[in-house]
């Protein structure tokens, strides 16, 4: 069982949240406006479902504030699907994105898997060259400097590093590092990626490569 909040302005929404993933035994709180978070223990809580388009305070400016308080896995529930929003909102922190109208089925299934993901088990670390991966603690280190990495980037990074010299498509490493059928979500694992280059002063230091057309590499 894992303690999960869902934050939107839609009570309807909410509440077809609620009775769904309460079905897998989970427990689920929901809060329709942004405001009472102050209230709220985010460390308590396994996994937060974020809407986007709220009236008082959108989800990104909500995003930016939990993820001073939690590094837990947050998924945007939003119905802007474009690259750009999609984009912006992984490059804030968030770990995955639902686009609405979506299935309680498909909703179900991705909070699972990543719920999965926190707990699974690991050795203790990993070292690739001048990479280091502390798999207890799931941080990134380079030349002993911890690169920032949101949970996804992270495990992107592990997945690839402890299979160096595979090349992945994006479906594929969706698949292996989110536990289920990538479906139509490459694009987040492209945008991921994208984010974690980002994370390096020199962008040639990032040992995740890519060959086009085919997928990514850790070379």
């Amino acid at each position: 069982m894992a303690n999960i909040l869902a934050i939107d302005d839609e009570a309807s929404i909410l509440e077809i949240i609620k009775i769904g993933v309460e079905k897998d035994g989970h427990l689920v709180t929901v809060i329709d406006d942004p405001k009472k978070l102050l209230e709220k223990n985010l460390h308590f809580y396994d996994l937060i479902l974020l809407d986007v388009m709220m009236p008082k305070k959108d989800g990104y400016h909500v995003l930016q504030e939990i993820r001073k308080m939690t590094d837990n896995p947050i998924i945007f529930l939003t119905a802007l699907a474009t690259e750009t929003s999609i984009t912006y909102g992984l490059g804030l922190g968030a770990d995955d994105y639902l686009t609405k109208p979506f299935r309680i089925t498909e909703l179900r299934a991705r909070i699972n898997a990543h719920l999965r993901r926190e707990n699974r088990e690991h050795h203790i670390t990993l070292n690739i060259g001048a990479f280091r991966f502390d798999l207890a603690q799931k941080v990134l280190y380079f030349h002993d400097q911890l690169v920032i990495l949101t949970k996804g980037e992270y495990e992107i990074c592990e997945y690839l590093g402890q299979n160096k010299q595979c090349i992945y498509s994006r479906e594929q490493i969706y698949e292996a590092v989110f536990g289920y059928d990538a479906g139509g979500d490459s694009q987040s694992i492209a945008t991921h990626i994208k984010n974690i280059r980002q994370k390096f002063a020199n962008p040639d230091d990032c040992p995740i490569k890519t060959k086009w057309g085919v997928g990514y590499l850790w070379q």
